[in-house]
């Protein structure tokens, strides 16, 4: 029959007409001249003849085919230029191996059921493009060159055919969309076996693939290329996120309780607040040299403390400071005798580059340790500087103090203070850091204390004094 070139169609009995790889141009139903085809079979129906070239003429001749249910277009070389008005009777349409492009969709019936679109030039589908066929069961979407299955595609479709596309991957959220998915073909795609194929490999429903495992391989990375999907191997650790966060948390948790274990158990509190102590003190030492360059000073410190802890100033603070070239005023030693001791305090105070409180209880029992702390935190303020260091002696409760002493507890909230430690190890660290405090920042304070000495000893010539002032 390919030697017709028009025909006239005339099947009212029709179920399927095939027109695959026909020459049909113009299909009418009004002629009758050429053929006539009645009561044919009802499963089949094949017409050819000349070109058919526009997808809008094949619904227009078919609406008296009542009894006509699928349609088959394969294999020509049809042209998507008007919009089509197809009947409702047909619910399966073949339009594959000809070159339509993604807009294919919008000239299709939403009764139909079965579509294929094999081989049509689909470089994308969306879920949109599906939501227009609220009956599609079966769609075959062979050989062209989708990238993604995207989400919530159709719920109503069974079977799904997208092999020979471009899609690396085939994700869980896409075939939630598809709830009633009994058929997915989708071999002999470029798969990518990394992580996004591990619920692919692994947890998908194998009896769902027809074509698992022969055509699903590897394409990259290259390690793994031409390796058959299902011998790739790769550990649900790696891929899991949450289960990489609920064994990395409680792990994390395990070090970081071991380390603040073992902090604590070297008493790692006690020499960071001690290194803390030191910083402070190295960034303090530049701004106090600027505020004392123009002051002179007799002494590193004095000593403020009650006449009852005397045996550990005498034993331990003094000889380890003097020791170490510090020149200290202690109330017993230096205050002037005859003069009213008010006044010795607040000479001893002024003429000290720093005050050193040792605090204990017996301090805040003290009177005269009162007024030295208070004229000491006085003259602070008044020379705006850092010249105040406490030494905690032992544990001194709050509700031990006094009224009087409540200043001390701001004082101590705000300034840094030492403990003394009772590990000789750490009375190393505490020597270290006190000394550091009361360093004089400027070289020439304390000259007149140098001179003086110098002078009374005899240490240097006459001719070489002048060199100090």
């Amino acid at each position: 029959m390919k030697s017709l070139q028009k025909i006239t169609l005339k099947v009212p009995f029709c179920e399927n007409l095939d027109l695959f790889e026909n020459l049909l141009e113009d299909v009418n139903e009004t002629q009758t001249t050429d053929l006539e085809l009645v009561n044919v079979l009802p499963d089949l129906c094949n017409v050819t003849g000349d070109p058919f070239r526009n997808l809008r003429t094949m619904p227009l001749q078919t609406h008296q085919m009542k009894y006509l249910e699928s349609l088959d277009l394969s294999f020509n070389s049809i042209v998507l230029d008007k919009p089509c008005f197809w009947p409702t009777h047909i619910t399966s349409l073949s339009l594959s191996n000809n070159n339509l492009g993604n807009k294919v969709f919008s000239f299709l019936s939403q009764y139909f059921q079965r579509i294929d679109l094999s081989k049509t030039g689909i470089t994308g589908l969306t879920q949109e493009d599906l939501s227009q066929f609220p009956m599609l069961t079966h769609l075959f979407l062979s050989s062209n060159s989708i990238k993604v299955i995207p989400t919530d595609l159709s719920p109503t479709l069974v079977s799904l055919y997208i092999d020979q596309n471009s899609i690396t991957s085939v994700s869980r959220e896409s075939l939630a969309g598809l709830p009633s998915l009994r058929t997915l073909k989708a071999g002999d795609n470029p798969f990518v076996c990394s992580c996004d194929s591990y619920w692919f490999i692994n947890t998908l429903n194998k009896s769902l693939l027809p074509d698992w495992p022969l055509d699903y391989t590897c394409s990259t990375p290259p390690s793994v290329a031409d390796l058959p999907m299902s011998e790739y191997r790769t550990s649900r650790m790696s891929c899991e996120a949450w289960l990489q966060a609920a064994v990395a948390l409680p792990v994390t948790m395990l070090i970081v309780l071991a380390l603040c274990s073992a902090f604590y158990a070297c008493d790692g509190v006690w020499y960071t607040k001690m290194l803390w102590v030191w910083i402070r003190v190295k960034r303090r030492g530049q701004k106090q040299a600027n505020l004392l360059n123009n002051t002179t000073f007799r002494y590193h410190s004095f000593i403020s403390y009650s006449h009852q802890d005397s045996a550990w100033v005498e034993s331990k603070l003094v000889p380890s400071l003097e020791g170490a070239g510090l020149s200290l005023c202690i109330h017993e030693r230096d205050f002037v005798p005859g003069q009213w001791i008010v006044d010795n305090i607040i000479n001893c105070v002024e003429a000290s580059y720093k005050t050193l409180f040792v605090l204990s209880n017996h301090f805040v029992q003290s009177e005269w340790c009162n007024y030295e702390l208070f004229f000491a935190q006085h003259r602070a303020i008044d020379a705006q500087q850092d010249s105040l260091v406490f030494i905690l002696l032992e544990p001194i409760p709050t509700n031990s103090l006094p009224k009087k002493f409540l200043k001390l507890r701001r004082l101590l909230m705000q300034q840094t203070y030492l403990e003394w430690p009772m590990d000789e190890r750490k009375q190393q660290v505490f020597w270290v850091n006190l000394r550091s405090m009361l360093q004089v920042a400027d070289h020439r304070i304390l000259k007149d204390m140098a001179l003086e000495l110098a002078q009374s000893a005899s240490l240097i010539p006459d001719d070489l004094v002048p060199l100090l002032k």
